[in-house]
């Protein structure tokens, strides 16, 4: 049987545009499904000029209708997502039809302070977090001692749960970083309050999502980050503590494999990273401070600016092989207007050698230089084309040539920040 279902893969180090392709896709979807990360990513939602900044909640909130899900595999800071869903309330965006894992994990102020302190005390040497505590919530699930959704259920067993987890952590403040304890009555009744207000959108997702799916309604699975930051698979330790790929969606949306249909990887015309760890094609000149400035590259979560440089090919070869990806998003392509010529990274040189592949080892990386195709630039605004034939023939070039470096078609390419600004070249429901 096949499935009306399509998944939404950051293909690069994140930041890729996913926002917009999730919201175009979103206004055909019965069910949008946020299946992994935590509020340490956003997505930026333009419509009809006026931008919405989403962080946990799915993006089918702004598409009355909609049936909203944070699945499993998110984790869930309480005080960004109820000021999050005020925040959009108070935009008009009707937040009633969300529904909330009972199996996803809750980020504490306890989480927030050691992601700060463990950052803070690693100096120069720390991976670059956001700080809001994601990473040591993933740890306390990976140690079968962190508090879910469903814990909020039994308002007494949970304040017990708490006070439990919060003696430990203030152990690991007070005696490790050498820091003040928090305070666990604050604390304790903060999440109280929080716990009243989240029990009427708790559910069991999972089951929401499967009779959605088998029912034949349009279903869109999203996520935060992108394909490079996986836990397993990404430039490791550089990475976040989840699985941003579609095999991280299954599991964070309690589904089955063979139940997501379409893996559409989002990537830029050119590549960006946040934070620390090699990134082959960075351009540190005045190429990359112009690509930085034309295409606002300033995180959505954090305002931190974004290192630039040249498409890499091979880092998205690499990610449509480990996630099946059956099409590319291509974003942002009118950042690159008005440059002379333009470069895109066919493959990795290291030690005089051709690499097959992306390298695991981060000083062989670090180490590898990119071998460029060179094309003509274009220098006539295509912020108005609407469909492929009206952009200039240089940047048709340019899109074939992201074809055929990856090996996968291209089915949308967008020219702008507004919705109306994509091309669809072929439909993904």
């Amino acid at each position: 049987m096949e499935y009306r279902t399509a998944a939404i893969i950051g293909s690069q180090w994140g930041d890729e545009g996913k926002g917009k392709v999730i919201d175009y896709l979103a206004s055909c979807a019965d069910v949008v499904v946020r299946a992994q990360g935590g509020n340490n990513a956003g997505h930026t939602v333009v419509i009809g000029g006026k931008k919405y900044a989403l962080h946990l909640i799915p993006s089918g909130a702004l598409h009355p209708g909609a049936v909203n899900v944070i699945g499993n595999g998110v984790v869930v800071d309480p005080a960004g997502f109820f000021e999050e869903m005020e925040t959009l309330e108070s935009d008009g965006v009707d937040c009633s039809n969300l529904f909330v894992s009972d199996r996803a994990h809750l980020v504490f102020p306890w989480h927030r302070a050691i992601d700060e302190l463990s950052e803070g005390r690693a100096g120069s040497g720390g991976i670059g977090t956001t700080r809001r505590g994601i990473g040591p919530c993933y740890t306390d699930k990976a140690a079968r001692v962190g508090l879910r959704v469903c814990d909020m259920l039994d308002a007494a067993a949970f304040r017990e749960k708490m006070s439990a987890r919060l003696d430990a952590a203030n152990e690991i403040i007070e005696r490790i970083y050498g820091a003040e304890p928090l305070d666990k009555v604050s604390i304790l009744d903060l999440y109280a309050g929080y716990a009243e207000r989240m029990v009427p959108l708790i559910a069991d997702t999972g089951a929401i999502v499967y009779d959605a799916v088998t029912a034949g309604k349009a279903v869109l699975f999203e996520g935060a980050q992108g394909t490079m930051l996986d836990l397993d698979l990404g430039t490791y330790p550089y990475v976040t503590s989840s699985h941003p790929g579609s095999g991280g969606f299954i599991i964070g949306a309690g589904i089955g494999p063979r139940m997501i249909g379409e893996i559409v990887g989002i990537v830029k015309a050119y590549t960006t990273r946040v934070g620390a760890g090699p990134m082959v094609t960075e351009l540190t000149d005045a190429t990359g401070d112009a690509i930085r400035e034309a295409g606002h590259e300033y995180g959505t979560t954090t305002g931190r600016p974004r290192r630039c440089g040249w498409f890499d090919g091979v880092v998205v070869r690499y990610s449509a092989r480990i996630n099946g990806t059956t099409g590319l998003a291509l974003m942002l392509l009118d950042v690159l207007s008005g440059f002379d010529e333009l470069k895109l990274c066919r493959d990795y040189a290291h030690k005089g050698e051709t690499l097959q592949g992306f390298p695991a080892r981060l000083d062989v990386l670090g180490a590898c230089t990119p071998l460029y195709d060179t094309l003509p630039g274009w220098k006539s605004d295509i912020t108005r084309c609407r469909d492929f034939g009206a952009l200039p023939e240089a940047a048709r070039r340019y899109v074939e040539a992201v074809e055929e470096i990856t090996g996968v078609p291209v089915k949308i390419v967008s020219v702008g920040p507004d919705r109306e600004q994509t091309i669809i070249r072929e439909e993904v429901f």
